[in-house]
């Protein structure tokens, strides 16, 4: 479909790429991965024909179409959510504007018999018949579902797009190359701008997606889930495996352990070699077999190793000042904009050393709590403490939007540090990667993780016992993330992260606070742990699932008892495939008793009928003499009776089924 052939691109005299070839197949499911600033993005550019390459070409079929997502673009306003999603179906438009055009010059002309006449008749016959095999029909319909699947309320659908935010707007500009249909899907991290229940949409849409798709993400999960290929982007060069991305992980080990053993017993053979010429090279008794050895060594093509980018970043968080038991209580608390009610009766206790997790769907309260904490918005009802000695650090979701754009990466951060610190500022930013010239470049000019990576290090400038990191991952590349996961897991301190990245929430926390609906409920447990327990592992299924429970009138938070807690590690977790087969043979067990009691109320309405007939058999006309009577009333008793025999069974099944699958 697309062939990218010979391709280099250079910045400043040095080269992004070198001469890299590879080829996107049809249904492709390709993961590009790399380092922040390896190349992903331009690569991506690259394909669409934004970046020109220095050298080399990209080509591609006639009929491939491109449907691209960057991580930053244009946002437009003047529309509701479902007319700018509609605007996906440009073609069907038109061609819908031209059927009705068609069929207005139609009606207005009476030359039959004319060539011109029967030539617009044709091209109506074709244009209909080409709009609904492209279901123009269901625009509408198919523009509301994928918004619904990426998050946004059904009364959310006529409200303008100017008042959402950025995030919201860029799932409408993600809707739209998914309407489009195009034969080749580019998404630059579309998982930036989603939550997790959005993700496990995506996921299952992807994967299921008629062309192809390559997509860049840091979210192992989603890797793993949607794609079957991986695209490496090291130094210049990629390395193609025909594997998803934790299977690749494995064979890019195993492939450089295999070209270090045969590159170290090159190297002994030609050392072995050497010696030998050395040795005989006067000899006269030898001159055939040195002369042999030394052509040997002039045909010998050099076995060479994959350069490795082996930077990475080396962080501990200072050691946390200790603060009092209590570090967070809620009481009923609740927050309104307006008129507008985020949540309420929220009540929880975070203990010193908690490690906890804020998920749920965007716009449910999770950064607004984080905010009200750290005082910078209100509290609207009830009471938020914070305990005694605690001292907050706090990493804002647009942290990195938040820094002066004009200062230095060093004077990011000497503007903020006092005392000895100052000393280590250098030692602090080469564990964040920003080592030499890097220091004196404008934070307008880094990339998304190098910006990440400094508002970190920023964070880090003084000791803090509660950490609030609001998705702190977001542009991170995965060898970032595993470090900061690390940091964080030794970290002494107390935290709450807001993320919808599972992999990195994973062995991180051990509770989760669940915002949605109004409410803020608390799942004791890790990520996998809460999803486990919610029957499902992505979390799509969150806001159609039934609630269990009442909300609570005492303004008690609701919380999961103990006996319904999942152990801290369950017996068997099962896949998200595993999970909707468990799903798909539980509809239909249930489906079968649904179907027998509606059969049982049916029959027992005919029968309650014929006695009805029979108590009164002149007013009705019937003959109880006639044997055919007592016949079809006996025929329909037996019915009732197999049909009550089918639901018991029916019933145990699903009992037993749900039973077998808790």
């Amino acid at each position: 479909m697309i062939s990218i052939n010979g391709v280099t691109v250079a910045f400043g005299g040095e080269n992004l790429f070198d001469n890299i070839t590879f080829v996107v197949n049809d249904r492709d499911r390709i993961g590009l991965v790399g380092k922040n600033g390896a190349g992903k993005s331009t690569l991506l550019k690259v394909i669409t024909g934004e970046q020109p390459p220095t050298s080399g070409s990209v080509s591609s079929s006639g009929d491939v179409t491109v449907g691209y997502l960057p991580q930053q673009m244009p946002l437009h306003d003047g529309r509701t959510v479902m007319d700018e999603a509609l605007t996906a179906f440009e073609a069907l438009n038109a061609l819908e504007n031209r059927i009705e055009e068609l069929g207005r010059i139609i009606a207005e002309r009476d030359d039959y018999d004319s060539p011109e006449y029967s030539r617009l008749i044709h091209e109506l016959s074709e244009s209909t018949e080409r709009f609904h095999m492209m279901d123009g029909v269901s625009r509408e319909a198919q523009a509301e579902k994928t918004l619904l699947g990426l998050g946004f309320k059904r009364e959310e659908l006529t409200r303008p797009t100017s008042q959402f935010s950025g995030g919201w707007r860029m799932r409408i500009e993600l809707a739209k190359v998914l309407l489009k249909r195009p034969s080749v899907i580019l998404l630059d991290e579309p998982t930036n701008h989603l939550d997790i229940e959005s993700i496990g949409w995506l996921e299952e849409y992807l994967k299921d997606y008629k062309g192809a798709v390559v997509l860049i993400s840091h979210d192992r999960r989603f890797l793993d889930t949607v794609t079957t290929r991986t695209v490496e982007i090291v130094l210049g060069k990629i390395h193609d495996y025909n594997v998803p991305y934790s299977k690749y992980v494995v064979l890019r080990e195993e492939r450089r352990a295999q070209q270090i053993a045969a590159y170290e017993n090159q190297q002994k053979m030609i050392r072995d070699t050497r010696e030998f010429i050395e040795r005989f090279r006067y000899k006269p008794t030898k001159s055939n077999q040195v002369q042999s050895r030394m052509k040997q060594l002039e045909k010998l093509e050099i076995i060479e190793i994959d350069e490795v980018d082996n930077s990475m970043m080396s962080i501990r968080f200072p050691a946390a000042p200790r603060s009092g038991n209590i570090v967070i209580e809620a009481k009923g608390v609740g927050k309104c904009f307006g008129e507008k009610r985020i949540f309420s009766d929220a009540e929880f206790t975070l203990e010193r050393g908690d490690k906890v997790a804020f998920v749920g769907r965007n716009g449910e309260g999770k950064t607004t709590f984080a905010r009200m904490i750290v005082g910078e918005t209100p509290v609207t009802e009830g009471l938020l403490r914070v305990g005694h000695n605690v001292s907050i650090g706090y990493y804002a979701q647009n942290q990195e939007d938040l820094m002066n754009g004009d200062f230095t990466v060093f004077d990011t951060l000497d503007r903020v540090a006092v005392g000895d610190i100052r000393t280590r500022l250098r030692d602090i930013l080469g564990a964040f990667l920003f080592k030499g010239e890097d220091i004196d470049k404008k934070v307008r000019v880094l990339s998304g993780g190098e910006r990440s990576r400094l508002a970190m290090a920023r964070l880090m400038l003084e000791p803090h016992n509660l950490l609030i990191l609001d998705e702190p991952t977001n542009h991170m590349d995965m060898r970032s993330k595993d470090v900061l996961k690390k940091a964080l897991s030794e970290y002494d301190g107390t935290m709450i992260v807001v993320s919808h990245d599972r992999e990195f929430l994973d062995g991180l926390v051990t509770k989760v606070y669940e915002f949605g609906d109004g409410r803020v409920k608390e799942h004791p447990g890790g990520i996998n742990d809460f999803l486990y327990h919610k029957k499902i592992e992505s979390m799509s299924q969150i806001e159609s699932a039934p609630v269990a429970e009442s909300a609570p009138k005492n303004g008690a938070a609701e919380t999961t008892s103990k006996g319904d807690a999942p152990t801290a590690e369950p017996k068997q977790r099962l896949t998200f495939q595993q999970q909707k087969e468990i799903e798909r043979a539980r509809r239909k067990l249930r489906s079968a008793v649904e179907n027998n009691e509606a059969e049982i109320e049916r029959l027992e309405v005919e029968i309650a009928l014929w006695d009805e007939k029979m108590a009164d058999p002149h007013k009705y006309g019937l003959s109880l003499s006639d044997p055919t009577v007592f016949d079809e009333y006996n025929a329909l008793k037996k019915k009732l009776a197999d049909t009550m025999t089918l639901w018991e069974r029916a019933s145990e099944e699903l009992e037993m089924f749900d039973k077998q699958n808790r």
